[in-house]
């Protein structure tokens, strides 16, 4: 029976991890549209290769084969503690994680596919980045500041954001495209989109302006000047117009698909907004 299933992770991973998931195919090929997240996606097919996909700046189609089980995990911007490499360098690109010359490769994924079910993999690979994390170096503080003040509804300005911050505008941007792969603004980009999905796919009544309905509520309410902008930004990241996202893909998603868990944390900064900077 073909599933996608997303949880959070294990506590002592929340700070770099926004969420896990177990992808299952059924008798026939999937086709997925992979979306901008502002964060890298480690994807593991049980008997198959590892890769870790790194941050994009438009969509991907991918073609599942028929019959498998894919656990996964999706880091947040800035939280990754397996490339050694800046990770501008893996934008819109992926790399094998034997690539990157973890030893421990092998030996995980052998337990992994003969774990007894899929969610038991899953485990056993957060155990492993929960190893990978205390022995990590380079993770930026810094940077995890400036991530939560451009997630949608807190309204930085990113010049204003960099004096908070104690740096210049080329500072901050040299240190975003370093440690979260996009500039401060591409970046604030993908999460208002990201954000934009978390309400609908949750159905959240819109906070936006008097009178404003529908798409345009919840365009508004992220942060888009209009609805008009909201769809440009969505050809952009998406590939598609919003009425053809929403009458296609989301709506089946909606319906086969748990993504709770990653739009947690959009409609929680949502409800708790920070001072404008």
């Amino acid at each position: 029976m073909r599933s996608y299933v997303e949880r959070l992770p294990v506590p002592a991973l929340s700070r770099l991890v926004q969420t896990v998931w177990v992808h299952r195919t059924d008798d026939v090929p999937y086709v997925q549209r992979r979306l901008p997240s502002g964060g890298v996606d480690l994807h593991w097919p049980l008997g198959g290769e590892p890769r870790l996909l790194g941050p994009m700046t438009g969509p991907v189609l991918d073609v599942v084969p028929a019959r498998t089980t894919i656990v996964g995990v999706r880091f947040r911007p800035g939280g990754n503690p397996l490339l050694p490499v800046a990770l501008s360098e893996l934008l819109d690109q992926g790399v094998g994680l034997r690539e990157l010359e973890h030893r421990w490769v092998e030996q995980l994924g052998e337990e992994m596919v003969n774990a007894p079910t899929p969610e038991t993999a899953l485990g056993m690979l957060q155990a492993q980045l929960l190893h990978e994390v205390r022995t990590a170096t380079g993770l930026d503080p810094l940077m995890d500041e400036a991530v939560r003040l451009l997630m949608p509804w807190q309204q930085a300005e990113i010049g204003v954001l960099a004096s908070h911050l104690g740096l210049s505008a080329s500072q901050l941007r040299r240190r975003c495209l370093h440690v979260v792969g996009v500039s401060p603004k591409v970046l604030q980009r993908t999460l208002r989109f990201q954000g934009f999905l978390a309400l609908a796919q949750a159905a959240s009544p819109p906070l936006g302006q008097h009178g404003a309905e529908g798409m345009a509520a919840l365009a508004t309410d992220v942060g888009y000047a209009d609805q008009s902008h909201l769809s440009r930004e969505c050809l952009r990241l998406a590939g598609v117009t919003p009425s053809a996202l929403f009458g296609g893909e989301v709506d089946r998603c909606l319906r086969e698909h748990d993504h709770a868990a990653s739009y947690r944390s959009f409609l929680a900064s949502r409800t708790r907004p920070l001072p404008r900077l």
